[in-house]
């Protein structure tokens, strides 16, 4: 089993709970039978979406020369597509920063969030989902709490995620592990991480199952 781990912090894992659990979940994977890929999000050189590169695209089409930051961008979405295509399993570990998801892992998004690739529409003008035999997890930490019923609307994280690669895509989600209300509840924050933490070890152990019986 191919599994990529898309990592969406880039602060440390004693400041950082989701950093925390990129690095509880990729230890708990150690040694095991499972061939994992890491694409670090904020490490990767990934300049933003937008008309340098469909400038790129016309370029190409063309025979024209293209500038440095538009063959960043055509080698950095290829980049992207490559390692969704080669895995059966896609992990998202990320936060929640003001209410949505870390604009490199949009910008990762928005890589390969493309018709013909994640999806495409039929001859009715249907939207046909493109990767229904690819699996998704999700490891995820938020400071507050919104898990509550006037709150959830508030969040644009986790939910974005599930539309895109659950909806659009049409992964089929396997695992969501939300860590929440650390910061909060500050007398409860250690319990709260700690609880969180093991369900991440879980949800590794589950994927190599999954890959043991696959």
């Amino acid at each position: 089993m191919n599994v990529l781990v898309v990592k969406a912090n880039n602060r440390p894992a004693t400041e950082a709970i989701s950093s925390k659990m990129y690095e509880t979940f990729m230890a708990e994977l150690e040694g095991k039978d499972v061939n994992v890929t890491t694409y670090d999000v904020f490490e990767e050189d990934t300049p933003y979406f937008g008309q340098d590169l469909f400038n790129a695209f016309g370029k190409l089409q063309n025979g024209g020369e293209l500038t440095d930051v538009e063959s960043r961008l055509v080698a950095a979405k290829q980049k992207a597509m490559d390692v969704i295509t080669a895995a059966d399993v896609v992990v998202f570990a990320f936060p929640l920063w003001n209410l949505t998801i870390p604009a490199k892992l949009q910008t990762f998004i928005d890589y390969v969030y493309t018709a013909g690739f994640a999806f495409k529409y039929d001859a009715e003008g249907n939207m046909v989902q493109l990767m229904p035999e690819k699996k998704a997890i999700f490891l995820s930490a938020r400071g507050g709490i919104y898990s509550s019923p006037e709150a959830a609307p508030m969040e644009m994280a986790v939910t974005y995620m599930r539309n895109v690669f659950g909806g659009v895509f049409g992964m089929q989600i396997i695992d969501e592990v939300v860590i929440e209300g650390h910061n909060a509840m500050p007398a409860k924050a250690m319990e709260i991480v700690a609880a969180g933490m093991e369900e991440v070890k879980a949800s590794a152990q589950r994927l190599v199952k999954l890959s043991v019986n696959a």
